[in-house]
């Protein structure tokens, strides 16, 4: 379950799907047990919507995820989050195929 660490969502949304909350929280109680580790979370958007608006979407993606990682047991100190909006796309193209790939969070972590 720790090898999984993205999030997708539905169009304009950024509530976590209840069927990721397992996985997060498993990455939570790891990053509880090796406090020395440090997760990047990085929320991005597809390509509809304005570039603001979509900057301002992946952030709020972001901090969903943070949150549950923080209340799974990471501390706030472990956890960064930063949004990309619509830039750096998982895949290229302007369809719902390329789309549902681009709206999600991923966790990075550090080396």
């Amino acid at each position: 379950i720790l090898a999984q660490r993205s999030v997708y969502y539905a169009f304009d949304v950024d509530a976590v799907p209840a069927e990721d909350k397992p996985m997060l929280q498993a990455h939570g109680k790891y990053l509880s047990e090796h406090a020395a580790r440090k997760v990047e979370v990085a929320g991005y958007a597809d390509e509809r919507g304005s570039n603001e608006y979509n900057l301002a979407l992946g952030q709020r993606r972001a901090n969903g995820v943070a949150k549950l990682l923080t209340l799974s047991g990471a501390g706030a100190a472990q956890v960064k989050t930063v949004s990309y909006g619509e830039e750096k796309p998982k895949a290229a193209g302007h369809n719902e195929a390329a789309w549902s790939q681009n709206r999600r969070s991923d966790l990075n972590y550090a080396q």
